[in-house]
């Protein structure tokens, strides 16, 4: 179960923040508007920028699936300065997500997960994926959707959650 609420579903909403990245293109080419002026804007002043929203939101992807399996994620240096960068460090984290299965997740719901920020610190691994890493990754795509959102780029709720597995 818990590869189910993990690697599918972050690899959506991956995949759907990169649609979104891709309709930030022609919204600024239209409205003759500097993509840097995109990528360096913020909610709140003491909030991190559109470009380390994704950044996280990658970052909370592959290190969750990570610390709950033992893998070793991508190493990414958070020195993205343009949309192309961003949407190719989306695409590794994707990659990644996609060398990950099921029976990686032997174990996971009772390994004891730290952070440094965390001190001595954990988590379960179960306490971990649903109060930390769900949470977290969500936090950040929502943040990045709102900050482009926010500056006219014409998304809306379709656009976040992508396309529905729908039964009839």
């Amino acid at each position: 179960m818990i590869y189910e609420i993990t690697v599918p579903q972050f690899t959506k909403m991956l995949k759907n923040l990169d649609t979104i990245l891709e309709k930030t293109i022609p919204f600024a080419e239209a409205k003759k508007i500097e993509m840097d002026v995109l990528l360096n804007s913020r909610l709140a002043p003491d909030q991190f920028n559109f470009i380390r929203q994704v950044q996280i939101a990658c970052d909370t992807a592959k290190l969750g699936v990570a610390k709950l399996t033992g893998k070793d994620a991508p190493v990414h240096d958070d020195k993205e300065t343009t949309l192309p960068q961003l949407r190719t460090r989306i695409a590794e984290t994707v990659a990644f997500l996609g060398t990950i299965t099921e029976k990686d997740f032997t174990g996971a719901l009772e390994r004891k997960i730290n952070n440094p920020r965390w001190g001595e610190k954990y988590l379960l691994g179960h306490e971990y994926v649903t109060q930390h890493t769900i949470p977290n990754i969500y936090f950040h795509i929502t943040v990045a959707y709102e900050i482009l959102r926010h500056n006219g780029v014409e998304i809306g709720k379709k656009d976040y959650l992508g396309a529905m597995p729908y039964h009839t």
